[in-house]
């Protein structure tokens, strides 16, 4: 079962990552999603791009990548990138769902450091849970070896890097602000 999973996990990635935002322009389509979350999505999805763009260029196209594919990639490697950018979409956006969910109401409408917590707190664990189903699939891997991205701790032979962590922690901290701006609207 493993194996099978492992053989389409490039597959399951492109499916989620393009899947999201088109069943979520459906539930927007029908008022079960509003404007302020679709919105939302978009803003996690360009944040994304600041992280996304360079390490998939960097691994594609330079000397020193920052990601090792396992398995080389079916298709080329932009439409990947312009898939976790979605997923970075809808990573900010389940951070949001998850703050309605824990926090008191009404969330997102004024700083509160327990939304800013759940926020951080997601984002620290999906870098670390979207890490560790690359490595376990044999999908892709950070490059270890360089001085600004340590390894924190293997998995098997593969390492688990400090890189993402940093980024999941601000990147948060950034939407959050960004979404305490936006005016909530059908909420």
């Amino acid at each position: 079962m493993m194996q099978l999973f492992q053989s389409s996990y490039y597959w399951l990635d492109l499916l989620v990552g393009y899947g999201f935002p088109a069943i979520l322009f459906v539930f927007y389509l029908r008022g079960r999603v509003g404007q302020r979350d679709w919105r939302l999505f978009w803003i996690g999805a360009l944040i994304g791009l600041f992280w996304e763009v360079p390490i998939f260029a960097l691994s594609a196209m330079s000397k020193a990548p920052i990601v090792a594919w396992v398995h080389e990639f079916p298709m080329h490697w932009t439409v990947f990138m312009v898939s976790h950018t979605l997923w970075d979409g809808a990573i900010f956006l389940v951070g949001v769902w998850f703050v309605a969910l824990i926090c008191r109401p009404p969330v997102l409408a004024r700083f509160r450091l327990s939304e800013l917590a759940v926020m951080i707190a997601w984002g620290q664990a999906s870098a670390l849970l979207v890490e560790l189903s690359s490595i376990t699939n044999d999908a892709w891997v950070y490059v270890e070896g360089y001085w600004w991205n340590p390894t924190l701790f293997y998995v098997g032979a593969h390492p688990i890097t400090l890189m993402m962590q940093p980024i999941w922690f601000v990147a948060p901290i950034l939407f959050y602000f960004i979404s305490l701006r936006m005016k909530d609207s059908n909420r």
